[in-house]
């Protein structure tokens, strides 16, 4: 399972810059309003050491890292849910990811117009909030007069919760806060689920600022205001600078260390946001490692040994027997598979074993 995040913002705010950056997929970068016309996917490998060390280890004919997906969706304005601008044929796009990645304008500089020709990250965190938010008020409203009269005959129960929950839902995104600040148990999520509201994704806020401010960006008072207004909602906040991404993604490897060491940062953009969203949503890597293939595979925090074994084919779910699981820190130490097992660090794992971020894992199933 990869991560898929959708990369929003207004116009302008250095949202294609910085999926150019990180992706190198091209998408049109342009000083004026709906320069991406189509959504542009881009994909790029999760980077992780202990996969490199794996492979440096193991030697195996070829290696696979996770993959993180980004879709580029043009900028949205205000008046997006009813279909300004270039509309709900983007804000359709966003249902499809898991998190919403919002790039946000926290430099100044009078060569890059502004739609709303001042510089306000509040105003325009809340200008693509709202627009988000009436799209979900808008599902809601088409759904509740077809269950309104069951509901409030008491026709059938499934009717009745229905309608409470989604005006309990209703009433929260009426307050202009995100459903995302809700707390729902599990027969909620999962009435909920297909619903696939913009609002319940985990948002994750990117502070585009300039290249001279990167090394010391707390300092930015328009950085200090959106770490204030994620804070309220439980979101978190990326501090990047998409034009240093954008010349790190001209670089070679030794040529990107170098350059960072001389602005005095220890990691990229994109992998400050790979870490954070990965945090966010709750996920985790296991690894694969054979003469064949060293592998990284991302899974669930929480998730059982068998639906991992599914992540892979599900075939080794339907069948799986157990997992032979050697921690990372062991596979490393102890030189790998047969060292490991020497010095008694390989376990057999059964069904109920929830996986490990790090685990070296061999599923034994039989179909």
């Amino acid at each position: 399972m990869g991560l898929t995040a959708g990369i929003v913002g207004l116009p302008n705010v250095g949202k294609s810059t910085l999926f150019n950056a990180i992706t190198k997929a091209g998408a049109l970068a342009a000083n004026y309003p709906f320069a991406t016309i189509d959504p542009n996917v881009g994909v790029v490998e999760v980077p992780d050491e202990r996969l490199d060390k794996l492979t440096e280890l193991v030697q195996p004919k070829k290696t696979v890292s996770t993959i993180f997906e980004f879709t580029d969706i043009a900028g949205i304005v205000k008046g997006a849910s009813r279909g300004e601008g270039l509309g709900n044929k983007f804000l359709s796009h966003i249902r499809e990811v898991d998190a919403i990645v919002q790039v946000v304008r926290a430099f100044d500089d009078d060569n890059v117009t502004h739609i709303d020709e001042t510089i306000d990250p509040i105003r325009d965190i809340e200008t693509i909030n709202l627009e988000l938010i009436f799209a979900d008020i808008e599902v809601i409203e088409k759904r509740i007069p077809k269950i309104e009269k069951k509901a409030v005959l008491n026709v059938d129960q499934e009717s009745v919760f229905e309608y409470k929950t989604l005006k309990w839902i209703l009433g929260t995104l009426m307050d202009n806060k995100p459903i995302r600040t809700l707390k729902f148990n599990e027969n909620e999520l999962a009435l909920i689920k297909n619903f696939n509201f913009l609002t319940q994704k985990t948002m994750l806020y990117v502070a585009n600022i300039s290249e001279d401010e990167i090394a010391d960006f707390d300092n930015n008072d328009y950085v200090k205001k959106i770490k204030e207004f994620a804070a309220k909602e439980g979101s978190d906040v990326v501090v990047i600078s998409a034009k240093i991404e954008a010349e790190l993604g001209e670089l070679e490897d030794d040529e990107k260390e170098m350059f960072l060491e001389e602005l005095g940062i220890v990691e990229t953009g994109l992998e400050k946001l790979i870490k954070r969203s990965y945090k966010l949503l709750g996920l985790e890597t296991y690894f694969t490692a054979g003469p064949q293939e060293v592998r990284a595979w991302t899974f669930k925090k929480g998730m059982k040994a068998p639906k991992c074994a599914g992540i892979i084919h599900s075939d080794f779910e339907k069948g799986f027997i157990r997992a032979e699981t050697i921690a990372y820190d062991d596979y490393i130490k102890y030189n790998g598979e047969l060292g490991a097992r020497d010095a008694g660090k390989s376990r057999s794992e059964g069904k109920e074993y929830i996986v490990k971020d790090g685990d070296v894992l061999l599923f034994r199933f039989n179909v």
